[in-house]
């Protein structure tokens, strides 16, 4: 009999510890608070120290703190939260109108409130998936914490001169005062057991961050409440609020979310008129739209959307979007500032307004017979893993007019998903176009009929890969088993995300059994790869795409265009 390869069995180890940490993420959920050095804790360490994700790279070693791991999470965390023992978190409570200043992270979404020297409350409006996140990352960084309170030690268990030194440039950083660069990594070197370097490198990445602390001061509060724990009994608490525990998984957010939208809608006399989904960033519609009517005086008339779109990503190229966007509000384009709590922006495009002129050629509008028939084009910014169950399942709803008995049909003609992904096979910036998703941890899997294919995004310098793509239950907790299981199984994978499947789910239960919109309306979902967790150096942590990106962004945006204006 053949015996299974240790490939597969430490891809179904991998596999068990995922399982096994939303378990115990959400019974500390339920249960309310938890201490990082008790039991739960512990149990949370354990289960990722087995799964070793490759984002948080060197976790594993006892002495090696990951760097590019510490700066990923440093930039979804808030501002201030190594020196915090004590981490809430919240739902939306009414701090927003408090004397508390919002601390919003560079790279998530989400506004914290550090309420004393030693708490900070951080508020979850995204569902399930933004607190196992949090929790992940939270993980991750007391792990660390733990690694350079054991560096700064002795053989004999005394502290070492490097760390006494460390706490001095911390205090002259914090009062501006100068001290020598090249001995204060020399320093760090030692307490995090990486080479002069690698210390060089990551404390420039970590002074290039507005809204990030810098790594001497990042290591210095990670490694002392580590020991003030150890040494001195003061234990590190992560709890959450009664009304988080109550809300959370009940679309408290995503049904304010959606009526606000459909307020709109009907507000404008949109609501009967054809509505295309767009799930994607808050500025390619608009700017594959309007890019190069806007900008034609001050760039060369006849550049394609790309052309100009790379342009605008540029630095200087800051007066060139606001021309755009002046323009895109006065030809339809109508802005929906979230208030909701759920931080999901939203575009409206009325094409009866649109200037046939304006509109960039390549796209082939051509206004409609008659303005009842002209398509609405909704732009939704990216949602995050569960939460995009919420905003879809909420969004196709029927909608139930304040103060009448009326309720309206959603007249949905399309949905477009242009999504971030990992990408199993190619290189950052390559395409996937998937045929199904597969819901990692579960049975559930949701094939569907792409309205896009392959073959239109071929011939244009990227890769294209087709097949099935994973919905995994958060990018922090991949590791290289579990990827290549999915891409060298039958399964055949070509990437993995965090939204696909939630989708999905929330399609297929409105158009095939409540009935809520039309069955037959178009779904079209087009990803481009934003890292390679298999490939060293290619994963989240090691940095965005950049300009990179612009192309295959805008590739998709104007294929899901084109498809919408010949419907």
């Amino acid at each position: 009999m053949m015996q299974p390869s240790q490939n597969r069995t430490r891809a179904q180890e991998s596999r068990a510890a995922v399982q096994r940490l939303y378990i115990a993420m959400r019974h500390l959920l339920l249960r309310g608070s938890y201490k990082p050095g008790g039991m739960s804790g512990k149990t949370l360490m354990d289960n990722l120290m087995i799964l070793r994700p490759e984002i948080y790279g060197s976790i594993t070693d006892n002495e090696r703190v990951e760097l590019h791991g510490l700066h990923y999470v440093f930039q979804r965390l808030p501002r201030g939260t190594e020196e915090c023992r004590f981490i809430r978190l919240i739902t939306r409570e009414g701090y927003e109108n408090s004397h508390f200043e919002p601390i919003v992270p560079p790279k998530r979404r989400r506004n914290a409130y550090r309420i004393d020297t030693e708490e900070v409350y951080i508020e979850m409006t995204r569902g399930r998936s933004d607190i196992y996140d949090i929790l992940t990352h939270l993980t991750f960084l007391y792990a660390e914490a733990n690694k350079i309170y054991r560096n700064s030690l002795d053989s004999k268990g005394n502290q070492k001169r490097e760390w006494r030194m460390l706490a001095e440039i911390v205090d002259r950083e914090r009062k501006g005062e100068d001290f020598k660069l090249e001995t204060a990594y020399t320093y760090l070197s030692t307490l995090l057991g990486r080479t002069y370097e690698e210390i060089t490198v990551a404390c420039k990445r970590f002074s290039e961050e507005d809204m990030v602390n810098s790594l001497f001061h990042v290591t210095y509060w990670l490694g002392k409440l580590a020991k003030e724990e150890i040494e001195e009994d003061k234990g590190r608490e992560v709890s959450f609020s009664s009304s988080l525990r109550e809300k959370t998984g009940h679309h408290y957010y995503g049904e304010i979310w959606a009526d606000a939208i459909k307020d709109i809608l009907l507000e404008k006399d949109l609501i009967r008129r054809p509505l295309h989904i767009v799930s994607a960033n808050l500025h390619s519609v608009m700017n594959a739209l309007f890019a190069p009517a806007a900008t034609a005086q001050k760039l060369r008339a006849g550049r394609s959307v790309y052309d100009v779109a790379r342009s605008l990503s540029q630095p200087e190229g800051r007066p060139m979007r606001q021309l755009v966007t002046k323009m895109a509000l006065k030809n339809g384009m109508i802005e929906l500032h979230d208030t909701s709590g759920s931080n999901i922006g939203v575009q409206l495009f009325d094409t009866a307004a649109f200037d046939p002129k304006l509109i960039s050629p390549e796209l082939g509008f051509q206004p409609a017979e008659t303005p009842d028939d002209a398509p609405v084009i909704l732009v939704m910014d990216y949602a995050f893993g569960e939460q995009a169950y919420e905003s879809m399942d909420e969004l196709l709803r029927p909608y139930h007019a304040p103060n009448s008995e009326k309720v309206y049909e959603m007249q949905v003609a399309s949905i477009n998903i242009m999504g971030k992904a990992g990408i199993l096979e190619g290189i950052k910036g390559d395409l996937m176009i998937p045929n199904a998703h597969i819901f990692e941890g579960t049975a559930d899997n949701y094939p569907l009929k792409n309205d896009f294919s392959c073959e239109q995004f071929r011939g244009q310098g990227l890769g294209v890969f087709c097949g099935p793509m994973v919905t995994v239950l958060g990018t922090s907790l991949q590791n290289r088993e579990i990827l290549e299981y999915f891409v060298e199984s039958s399964w055949r994978a070509v990437g993995l995300e965090m939204e696909g499947a939630h989708y999905q789910k929330a399609i297929q239960a409105a158009t095939h059994i409540r009935k809520s919109v039309n069955p037959e309306l178009k779904l079209r979902y087009a990803y481009y790869a934003s890292d390679n967790p298999l490939v060293t150096g290619h994963t989240l942590a090691s940095g965005s795409l950049g300009v990179d990106g612009v192309k295959p962004t805008y590739l998709i945006t104007v294929e899901i265009l084109k498809s919408i204006f010949s419907a």
